[in-house]
């Protein structure tokens, strides 16, 4: 015979027994970001890879450093500052693409990989919405992957100024030269604010393929490329313009000049223009088309099964 529960509403007993279950409602939400993570650690694995391909090619460059940065400190101060920075750069410019086709092959996968292996009858099971599932996934690509990338990219760029300045104390002279023209703290904030204005412009990319994720039965990458490719050719062949092909190369690569003001000729390049960033419709057209497609993309997980 079953005793009966001596806890009375109210009590700190009672406020305990339903405290879990009425708990952080974004507790779910966590622990599918987590899960996320735990399933796909090409997200952490790539650009690490590749930040360690970098540094193997920054110390093969190393070679003859010395005598390269006498000739550089004779240049203009403008022209001298953009070469010492220039590796750094190509280094962040790297992690940062690498990024990018991370987080397009992530979306295309995410949804079709538990229908494709037909995990999602087991997580269709869970007390998870299908909003809560995709904002998971869509945080990845614009929040994660971005925050990954800038640790391993600031972790790398510190690397690469210790053995500079080693090899410079080695020959004789002195490592200011470098942490002078490239200061890794300021450095560090202009590369967190171009990172979130990266991940807000390629919103909409990461929203189409989600959805081409949720709807394709088979190559995901083909469905979600060939319909842009189709448009482009009709209108090249058609009409003989190019406004759609230019169009989708303003969203890939659009956001730079209006994100920073660049001018070779300026010590303070390039400079952080945020209120341009901002107020440009194409930034908040391109964050509603992203809202749209996750919409739909919700909405087809809803009533989407296995493969």
């Amino acid at each position: 015979m079953n005793n009966p529960s001596n806890s009375v509403p109210g009590s700190p007993i009672d406020s305990q027994a339903i405290a879990p279950a009425s708990a952080s409602p974004t507790r779910p939400f966590y622990w599918s970001v987590r899960r996320e993570l735990w399933e796909n650690r090409s997200i952490c694995v790539a650009p690490l890879i590749v930040a360690v391909v970098v540094l193997l090619g920054f110390l093969v460059s190393t070679i003859g450093l010395p005598e390269r940065r006498r000739a550089v400190l004779l240049l203009d101060p403008a022209k001298a500052r953009a070469a010492i920075e220039m590796p750094y750069n190509v280094a962040a410019m790297m992690l940062i693409f690498t990024a990018f086709i991370v987080g397009v092959f992530y979306c295309l996968d995410a949804l079709h990989g538990e229908r494709r292996d037909r995990s999602i009858l087991f997580w269709k099971s869970l007390p998870v919405s299908d909003l809560t599932t995709l904002l998971s996934k869509a945080t990845i690509p614009l929040a994660v992957l971005p925050l990954i990338t800038f640790a391993i990219i600031v972790v790398t760029q510190f690397v690469m100024l210790l053995w500079t300045s080693a090899l410079l104390i080695l020959h004789g002279m002195s490592p200011a030269s470098t942490w002078t023209n490239f200061p890794l703290f300021q450095q560090s904030l202009i590369l967190l604010y171009a990172l979130v204005a990266i991940a807000l412009w390629h919103a909409p990319i990461y929203g189409w393929a989600l959805l081409v994720s949720g709807w394709a039965r088979r190559a995901t990458f083909l469905w979600a490329v060939l319909p842009f490719l189709a448009i482009g050719f009709f209108e090249k062949i058609t009409f003989g313009t190019s406004h759609f092909a230019l169009m989708l190369k303003h969203r890939l690569m659009g956001f730079a000049p209006l994100a920073f003001a660049f001018n070779a000729h300026s010590i303070d390049c390039p400079q952080l223009t945020p209120g341009k960033y901002l107020s440009t419709p194409g930034l908040w057209l391109g964050l509603l088309f992203a809202v749209a497609f996750v919409t739909a993309a919700v909405r087809l997980r809803r009533y989407r099964g296995p493969l």
